[in-house]
């Protein structure tokens, strides 16, 4: 079976690979792609929607796609999507879970000890032919306490490393894990773990739910010197009081560039020295591109099987 007409939006053609775009198109009889801004007026007749994690689809594109069946959504986060809408309109929306938990897991310790450790500062040193330890310094994540936010896929895979690296680890999570407290990780209120934590990994799904979950208050009553690792939306945060609280210098955020901020909140926020931005790399490694492919070609050929999985609305 195939789609009468698939409109591709937000993945630019260098996403994919040849070979995954000529199995797209192996699924339907028409494949357009929508140029930027005209979603709305290019998708009437579309029976497929195929879009990246940060194109929008609100109730203006689901009324003006009246054909609409399938919105695939080549990420695992879906917070653009209106899914309430897309589902009273029988539309079905999937998205891409676990393709990335190893990638993301990996990367929130792959920075945390490259500020620890400083190891930007030392190649740059030993570039220039300067060995020496002298002015180095260094922290353990060892015995300190690792807070986790969130304990999905990749929530989880954080919290089994910090506990190979003897971290005292604890989460929060909207249901407890019994399988992970049976291990000796510990579940606390999420106000009490933001005043113990030294270190904070957030996992949380970009929801409606998750939306300022790190309010003023809670964002205030951060430990001093805590270590903020953010792999999600800042749409979690207070940006207003995070600036505040950066501007203090007594706690640091290290999180990947997104569009979930403005540009104007952005270049705030990128004026505090303890605010250290990545390109969004997470979850780009070889072995997670090649499941995120995989998995986006599976969820369209599944739902035109009439089985269709990682269903999200």
């Amino acid at each position: 079976m195939k789609f009468n007409t698939v409109v591709v939006s937000g993945i630019d053609r260098a996403k994919l690979s040849n070979s995954t775009w000529d199995q797209l198109k192996s699924l339907a009889k028409l494949m357009v792609v929508a140029e930027p801004g005209r979603l709305v007026a290019q998708c009437k007749d579309a029976e497929a929607l195929l879009v990246g994690f940060e194109t929008v689809i609100n109730t203006e594109v689901l009324e003006a796609a009246s054909r609409l069946r399938y919105i695939g959504v080549l990420g695992t986060a879906y917070d653009r999507v209106d899914v309430a809408a897309a589902k009273e309109q029988g539309v079905v929306v999937t998205n891409l879970p676990g393709y990335s938990t190893e990638a993301v897991a990996e990367w929130v310790f792959g920075v945390l000890f490259e500020f620890l450790r400083d190891l930007s500062r030392a190649r740059h040193e030993a570039a220039q032919g300067h060995y020496g330890s002298a002015g180095f310094s260094g922290s353990e994540i060892k015995g300190k306490v690792f807070g986790v936010i969130g304990l999905g896929r990749i929530g989880t895979r954080v919290v089994e490393i910090a506990v190979g690296f003897g971290a005292n680890v604890r989460y929060w999570s909207r249901t407890r894990k019994e399988e992970m407290e049976a291990r000796g990780v510990k579940f606390e209120e999420l106000d009490e773990l933001l005043r113990q934590a030294d270190f904070l990994s957030l996992h949380v799904a970009g929801t409606k739910d998750t939306e300022n979950l790190l309010n003023r208050g809670r964002i205030m009553n951060l430990k001093a010197g805590t270590i903020v690792v953010n792999t999600v939306s800042m749409k979690t945060m207070d940006v207003e009081a995070l600036a505040e609280r950066l501007k203090r210098g007594d706690v640091t955020l290290i999180l990947m560039h997104s569009r979930s901020l403005t540009e104007e909140q952005w270049n705030k926020l990128r004026t505090f020295p303890n605010m250290i931005v990545y390109p969004a790399i997470t979850n780009v490694t070889k072995e997670a591109n090649r499941a995120r492919e995989e998995m986006f070609v599976r969820n369209v050929e599944r739902f035109l099987r009439g089985t269709p999985e990682n269903v999200v609305s």
